[in-house]
């Protein structure tokens, strides 16, 4: 039996950490092209507008992974309609949301570019990939519900398809934009739009094979009902939404300290993290559809072991990037250093290996929110997600860079990672010293 979990895991962890690598690669691409066609200056734009990626990205994920997870908790307990009426609900909201974001885009991406740190000559290629990116909202919201929901229908394979067709799409999109057709920002900025819209043309495969037990109905479920659905995926959006606003506080910061130059020293280090983290995501979506069936039909021991399993993998994955990091430093930064900035160069070398060695704790921490809200235990999740996605991490970052300067604004996340992970063990001890005076009473 115990092989049986094992198997079903690692294929769905497999599958998503594959797949997350692949929607990773959205930015990375961005981030190689323009640093080799537009240089430190086109660098430095899209490290300050890719925060509002990460907000839109994280919607995505609390929407798609909040209604996805109750509606794996709602057919594993023979809830069929209920289940519908999550689904239907989760994608009127995303395109509700979507809206907004569009209108945003269109009369204040130039305003919100100048917010976010962007001076002089770097506006209007801030304002351009903004402008773009935001048009695409209601593509990347669709694409996060229907792939945690396609996860969640026991297609998990399907779903790893659409996000890596999207990303290869998107590298080679980026390339031809770029570089033969000269669009510049807006260009890279298009070829990212444009990964989501093929990744839900896959996953509509779904559908029109008939393999798909979640369907549209007329009813929706209450706005009290949607919102508890949405805490539910509140550690998928605050682990995506701390990235902006780390990424907003951490360049206003490094802008103050080392200029534009810090900022694009800055960009390959985060740019190289998200790749990383998104290993972890992987791995913590992976997990989740199980967790959920184990947790639904009352199989609380299977649901603790899908976790046991999740945090060894991570242990193992955060050890394996802190000696490539150690080890390869110097390549890794020459790969988006096309100008041959040296003070950049050292900068981000530095700030790789201090920056990196977080990665020993993070993924502890993102599979035990996830766990945590997999088996509805919202609170407990939004704790661990807001204090490593905000309050620790700014907290650290404002008093270590006052005290070490740059190297300060490097510390913090390691720092953060390590005092949350204590948070999470805490967490998880008092879950199961609770489950355990349940058990005999």
């Amino acid at each position: 039996m115990e092989r049986g979990i094992k198997r079903e895991f690692f294929r769905y962890v497999s599958s998503n950490i594959l797949g997350m690598i692949g929607l990773s690669c959205y930015i990375l691409a961005d981030t190689y092209f323009i640093a080799t066609k537009m240089g430190s200056n086109g660098l430095t734009s899209l490290n300050l507008a890719i925060a509002i990626y990460s907000f839109i990205h994280g919607l995505g994920l609390m929407i798609g992974i909040g209604s996805a997870t109750k509606f794996s908790i709602c057919r594993s307990q023979g809830q069929t309609e209920k289940a519908n009426e999550t689904f239907t609900s989760a994608v009127i909201l995303g395109i509700a949301c979507g809206a907004v974001l569009v209108v945003t885009g269109i009369v204040g991406a130039e305003k919100l570019a100048c917010i976010l740190g962007a001076r002089g000559e770097i506006v209007p290629m801030t304002t351009v990939y903004l402008r773009t990116i935001l048009c695409f909202s209601p593509c990347f919201l669709l694409n996060n519900v229907f792939l945690a929901f396609v996860r969640n229908d026991k297609a998990p394979q399907l779903a790893m398809v659409g996000m890596v067709a999207g990303s290869l799409a998107n590298i080679v999109m980026d390339y031809l934009f770029i570089f033969p057709m000269d669009l510049g920002m807006f260009g890279a900025a298009l070829a990212t739009g444009a990964a989501p819209v093929i990744s839900l043309c896959i996953l509509s495969l779904h559908k029109i094979k008939k393999r798909n037990q979640f369907h549209f109905c007329r009813k929706l479920v209450s706005a009290a009902e949607m919102i508890q659905c949405c805490m539910l995926g509140i550690s998928a959006f605050l682990n995506e939404i701390s990235s902006g606003v780390v990424l907003i506080v951490f360049n206003l910061l490094i802008l103050r300290l080392e200029g534009n130059v810090g900022v694009a020293a800055y960009g390959i280090v985060v740019n190289l993290a998200l790749v990383a983290i998104s290993v972890f995501t992987g791995i913590s979506q992976g997990m989740q559809p199980m967790v959920s069936r184990f947790y639904g039909s009352g199989q609380t021991e299977k649901a603790r072991k899908i976790y046991q399993y999740a945090t060894v993998l991570s242990i193992f994955f955060g050890v394996l990037f802190v000696l490539i990091t150690f080890g390869y430093a110097e390549p890794l930064v020459a790969v988006f250093n096309s100008e041959g900035y040296q003070s950049m160069a050292e900068m981000a070398k530095e700030g790789l290996r201090i920056y990196f060695t977080g990665f020993l704790f993070v993924g502890v921490n993102i599979v035990t929110a996830s766990y945590l809200a997999a088996v509805e235990k919202a609170g407990k999740s939004f704790q661990i997600s807001i204090f490593r996605g905000t309050i620790g991490i700014l907290d650290f970052a404002l008093v270590l860079s006052s005290l070490f300067q740059m190297k300060g604004v490097w510390l913090a996340f390691p720092c953060t990672e390590a005092a949350t992970v204590i948070l999470s063990c805490l967490s998880m001890r008092r879950g199961s010293a609770r489950g355990r005076q349940k058990i005999e009473k």
